[in-house]
């Protein structure tokens, strides 16, 4: 199987993949459905009304979550990654003045942004717990037409359908199917280091055939610049950012003050033991604040734990050794590499298996990046991705008021703080070590389908209801 660098790290908005990004995509794939001939539609019909409503995960922590702004931008025609998070709030005022969305291509469907969306926390749907369904009606309030979709974590989406044939297959369908065109088709850890034994080349280099035999270099050149600029910029953005996070939690941004404060320290030059852990940790939640603040992010491989990789990136380039364009997207193609098995082979969605699929799954693709930009081997690397995993293991995701900021923001920093020791002690080593990456990977799948379902992004258990001021 074969899934991209760019489906495991993509250019969207916060505060989540899976709640925000994915519920806006599916409206877009409804929006495309309506216009489609994939439906059965009686002659002389004419849809007059769009509803959704949202199910499991989604109805409970929806609105911390954006879910029903998200939903309500995506059948106005918003995707994820062009919509201006600036112009957002003027877009949604002008829909409920109107009652109507207007997507591009589409007649005007009426849409009542209280009545349309619905919450509805009674009835799970069947395939997973981010489940939503979108509905068109005529005048008379008849429905012509329902189509539900699951947001599975990363920003992906799928019908009931395709999520079907998912679980039959036991293959993610947003990858694609290798060939003989695909040079290096690994679909397991232990499959990646016998490919780089025998062709000599390291997993980017393995990453970056595969890629290439779909486009063409500049091309992917082009889009992995465009993927850390994106991240890059993210984290000026955050370090900027001052007052409250949105949500009612009137938790504040600290990323800026942090970075007032290290950057004195810096110039004094005084030796500091803990100033590496605290510029990484101040990176790291930069990114997750403006996540939180429904700013532009980027996967990573979710958005809860889009700070981990960007962070790691950014301190090892700012205080480690300076690195070139060629060395950063190498980091990038062996952390997609990395992101890519455990997708594939388990789950990233804190839905499903928790927020060890999230930050540690971040932790573990940020180690083998930094691994592999040090001059690591394949065995080095994989060994990196295994420890930063490993030592996530059980994590829980019970997010307070279903908002992503406590714990995520802070669990992104150690998230980065983990990822840059595990790559350390990897390097130290030759690369062989008692727990392989693949029953690493299958320890979290197993553990997440054990964990109660409070403990899955519901904001049922956890710090979510043990918090007594909130």
């Amino acid at each position: 199987m074969f899934l991209s660098v760019f489906e495991v790290f993509k250019i969207g908005i916060g505060p989540s993949s899976s709640h925000t990004m994915g519920p806006m995509s599916a409206a877009n794939r409804f929006l495309e459905l309506l216009l489609s001939n994939d439906w059965p539609r009686p002659a002389g019909t004419v849809v007059s009304r769009l509803r959704v409503s949202l199910h499991g995960s989604l109805a409970y922590t929806g609105v911390g979550h954006a879910s029903d702004r998200a939903v309500i931008l995506g059948l106005a025609g918003e995707r994820p990654d062009t919509v201006d998070p600036d112009e957002m709030d003027s877009i949604l005022d002008a829909i409920r003045k109107k009652g109507a969305v207007e997507p591009q291509g589409h007649p005007a469907y009426f849409f009542d942004c209280n009545e349309d969306v619905i919450f509805d926390r009674k009835e799970a749907l069947p395939g997973h717990a981010n489940g939503m369904a979108f509905y068109a009606l005529n005048a008379d309030g008849n429905v012509l037409l329902r189509q539900v979709y699951y947001s599975i974590g990363g920003g992906f989406v799928l019908t009931d359908t395709e999520l079907a044939a998912w679980k039959e297959q036991k293959a993610f369908p947003a990858a694609e199917k290798t060939d003989e065109n695909t040079p290096f088709p690994f679909r397991t850890a232990r499959e990646m280091l016998e490919m780089a034994s025998r062709s000599g080349l390291s997993i980017a280099a393995m990453k970056r055939a595969n890629e290439e035999a779909r486009m063409p270099r500049g091309e992917l050149d082009a889009g992995l610049d465009s993927l850390w600029q994106a991240m890059d910029g993210c984290i000026d953005r955050g370090l900027k950012g001052e007052g409250e996070l949105p949500g009612g939690l009137r938790v504040k941004r600290r990323a800026g003050k942090l970075y007032e404060k290290l950057s004195e320290a810096r110039l004094s030059n005084q030796f500091d033991p803990m100033m590496a852990n605290d510029w990484l940790s101040m990176f790291a939640m930069a990114v997750n604040e403006e996540n939180a603040a429904g700013g532009r992010v980027v996967t990573a491989p979710t958005n809860g734990a889009a700070g981990v990789v960007p962070a790691t990136l950014r301190y090892f380039r700012e205080f480690q050794k300076p690195m070139g364009t060629a060395a950063i997207r190498d980091f990038l193609l062996t952390a997609a590499a990395i992101g890519g098995i455990i997708k594939t082979n388990a789950s990233i969605s804190g839905a499903e298996v928790g927020c060890q699929g999230e930050v540690g799954s971040a932790s573990a693709m940020a180690a083998a990046g930094l691994a592999a930009a040090m001059g690591g081997t394949p065995e080095q690397v994989e060994n990196a991705a295994e420890i930063a995993l490993e030592h996530h293991l059980g994590m829980t995701c019970d997010p307070i008021a279903g908002l992503v900021q406590v714990p995520c923001i802070e669990r992104n920093a150690l998230g980065a703080v983990k990822a840059v020791t595990a790559a350390s002690l990897a390097l130290k080593g030759d690369g062989s070590h008692f727990v392989p990456l693949d029953n690493c990977i299958e320890t979290m799948r197993q553990t997440g389908g054990d964990m109660h379902e409070k403990y899955k992004e519901t904001s049922t258990g956890g710090l979510a209801v043990n918090v007594v001021d909130c």
